[in-house]
């Protein structure tokens, strides 16, 4: 397989930051993107932003800027989709995703996900760790899936648009649909996936960085 392309999802709407954009947060005197595009960009054939609204506010970054093609706000797998539209249009077999307030993932985080994809004929993979969390992402092997960190197949676009325009908003009733897999990743000590998503998680990576 080529090497996948790459897409950063910041297209959420930040409702316990109080609005606005956490890409745009200043972490440890650089914006949040900044870090994850210093980790994802060595691991891919070229990385695109997904966010909605104007782009130029992101114009610093020097990343096409890819808005959801669906209507309405349909989640992180309307941002998958629009990363695959635009994969295509590159003519990339795979995209790999990542979260735009997720500073700490894997620096492996691509290969890992391709060795795991081995011998699909169509690589459907997301990173998990283990834990003891109760959450709705937790696989049938127990594993914690962190659905907006995978590799998503070029050709399976077009159901995952029929799909999202049928209603379904959960990345994992798709990926099981499609005999995805998950791709394990440890986590003793620190979570990888740790997400800023109030005041508190940024104070807590500040002290992290």
């Amino acid at each position: 397989m080529k090497q996948p392309y790459g897409i950063i999802l910041a297209g959420g709407q930040a409702t316990r930051m109080g609005g606005g954009d956490k890409a745009l947060l200043e972490l440890g005197g650089a914006p949040l993107l900044s870090h994850v595009i210093d980790r994802l960009a060595p691991q891919v054939a070229g990385l695109a932003l997904n966010a909605n609204g104007d782009p130029a506010r992101f114009a610093d970054f020097g990343l096409p800027v890819v808005p959801d093609s669906l209507q309405g706000f349909l989640g992180p797998l309307a941002g998958v989709l629009a990363g695959l539209d635009w994969a295509a249009e590159q003519g990339a077999d795979a995209l790999i995703s990542v979260a735009a307030d997720t500073p700490f993932f894997p620096c492996d985080l691509v290969p890992q996900l391709l060795l795991a994809s081995e011998g699909q004929a169509h690589p459907l993979v997301l990173a998990a760790t283990k834990g003891d969390a109760q959450t709705k992402s937790k696989s049938r092997s127990g594993l914690i899936r962190h659905p907006t960190f995978g590799l998503w197949p070029v050709a399976l676009r077009d159901d995952l648009r029929a799909a999202l325009q049928d209603g379904l908003k959960k990345v994992v009733l798709w990926t099981d649909r499609h005999n995805g897999r998950e791709a394990l990743y440890p986590s003793d000590g620190l979570d990888p996936f740790f997400n800023v998503n109030t005041p508190e998680d940024l104070a807590r990576a500040q002290a992290l960085v």
